[in-house]
């Protein structure tokens, strides 16, 4: 699901579409080849991908709904991977008509030969990927079309409230580091792991980086966001896993030790006002809106595990705030 989060020195799984080697369409915006301009880009995602939720978070907040479109590639096949098959997208790229993600990769690089994932930001006027990397997508979100939006919605005018303010910006980024390599990705090194020695390592760092969570938001000024009283890049890129934990990687991925809604009432507390959130902090409701448990639970079960057994619980999805 993303190009470059698996970066451990186990054998990445066949199954795994979030993992892979690093990212190799690096481009940000605006660029010499890559302005910022309305109706430009496309983003590729899908619903079930944490690495492309993301992405689809940051545009949300951003209100670059009219900016940039969006198009789901709903289904992947284990072997040829990522397609439009039109269960909940379109049945086919509404730009070019093609089925395959890898089109789109091969028009971009006739000769490309790397991992087809997504996220991927696509520029329609020189028909090719700007990038398909989920954090560069995240950044270039935050405050690359700035230009093309009402002042007070821009992150220069936000102070404290913008998503990476600057006197923050080295915390977020330290942060981000430890998460993204323990947490983020930590769940796949886990459910991938090839070996009982390779499990424990990892499963070990997971819950130890879990409970360094929990203690940070207990830190003054530390709450009831990772940052105190906005949201930051640094909600963003948590959510996407943890909202997936008890659903899909407790039980699917075997990171079994401790479930978020019993055994972390901060991150807990932290997750139910992400998701039930719909005032002005949340743009409406962007975490709620783009989390569909349903698919993302019969996601990991038919295509990370591959048994197809979509597991019954927990119930309720997230509970009440």
């Amino acid at each position: 699901m993303t190009a470059s989060k698996f970066h451990s020195s186990q054998p990445l799984h066949s199954k795994n579409p979030c993992g892979g080697m690093p990212s190799k369409f690096r481009n940000t915006i605006p660029s010499e080849h890559f302005p910022a301009e309305k109706d430009r880009y496309v983003l590729y995602v899908n619903a079930v991908c944490p690495w492309a939720h993301r992405a689809v978070i940051a545009l949300a907040l951003k209100g670059l709904g009219d900016v940039i479109q969006v198009v789901e590639v709903d289904a992947r096949d284990p072997i040829h991977g990522w397609y439009f098959s039109g269960h909940r997208g379109p049945e086919s790229d509404p730009i070019y008509g093609v089925r395959w993600l890898k089109e789109l990769y091969l028009k971009a690089n006739p000769s490309y030969t790397g991992r087809i994932t997504i996220p991927v930001l696509w520029d329609k006027q020189r028909g090719t990927i700007v990038n398909n990397e989920s954090a560069d997508i995240i950044r270039i979100f935050i405050s690359a079309f700035d230009q093309l939006l009402p002042p007070e919605r821009r992150e220069a005018n936000k102070g404290p409230a913008a998503l990476i303010p600057d006197h923050l910006q080295s915390e977020i980024d330290k942060l981000n580091s430890w998460v993204y390599d323990t947490v983020n990705n930590g769940v796949y090194k886990i459910g991938f792991a090839t070996s009982q020695a390779a499990y424990d390592e990892h499963i070990t760092r997971l819950f130890h980086s879990l409970d360094r969570l929990e203690n940070h938001l207990s830190e003054q000024g530390q709450h009831p966001y990772l940052f105190g009283q906005h949201i930051t890049e640094a909600d963003i890129r948590l959510y996407t896993t943890l909202i997936r934990f008890d659903v899909a990687y407790y039980a699917l991925f075997k990171c079994n030790i401790k479930m978020i809604r019993m055994d972390y009432p901060r991150l807990h507390a932290w997750l139910r006002r992400l998701y039930w959130d719909e005032g002005p902090e949340t743009a409406g409701g962007a975490f709620k809106k783009s989390t569909q448990f349903e698919v993302i639970k019969r996601g990991y079960a038919s295509v990370t595990v591959g048994n197809g057994v979509v597991p019954a619980g927990p119930l309720p999805h997230i509970m009440p705030l």
